[in-house]
């Protein structure tokens, strides 16, 4: 289910027409509640309904318009209950973004600014998961 503006690696994205993957990871991730939602994603397989109840404040429109996305570019499935979940792709990404979340603790500390709160289950799984062990 491929979507027209759902930003694809080899494709211009908004703000690069160089098509690099970095370039449409990064329009990808800074979409309004993505991080959040892939974040709830990893910590297990959600139905539409039990997301936005975990989502506070996220409308079914934009919820239902960032799953497709994740769909469709390939980090995120449906099973056979129609339930939403990261896939193999999509975990990995959970382990990329583990030393950023840790960059982002120092990058607070030194400002002087309140560190992140806890990391969920599966951030925190990521973040001290070895490299060498990518899902």
């Amino acid at each position: 289910m491929a979507l027209s503006n759902a930003p694809q690696p080899g494709q211009p994205v908004r703000g690069s027409e160089s098509g690099r993957p970095i370039m449409a990871a990064f329009d990808l991730l800074g979409r309004r509640w993505m991080l959040r939602i892939i974040g709830e994603l990893g910590e297990g397989p959600l139905g539409f309904n039990e997301a936005q109840r975990r989502l506070d404040g996220v409308s079914s429109s934009v919820l239902a318009t960032r799953l497709r996305e994740l769909a469709a570019v390939g980090l995120a499935e449906t099973d056979a209950t129609g339930a939403y979940r990261l896939t193999h792709v999509g975990t990995s990404l959970l382990v990329a973004l583990a030393p950023l979340w840790a960059w982002s603790d120092e990058w607070a500390t030194a400002t002087g600014a309140e560190p992140n709160p806890a990391p969920s289950t599966a951030l925190t799984e990521a973040i001290t998961r070895p490299t060498a062990s990518l899902p």
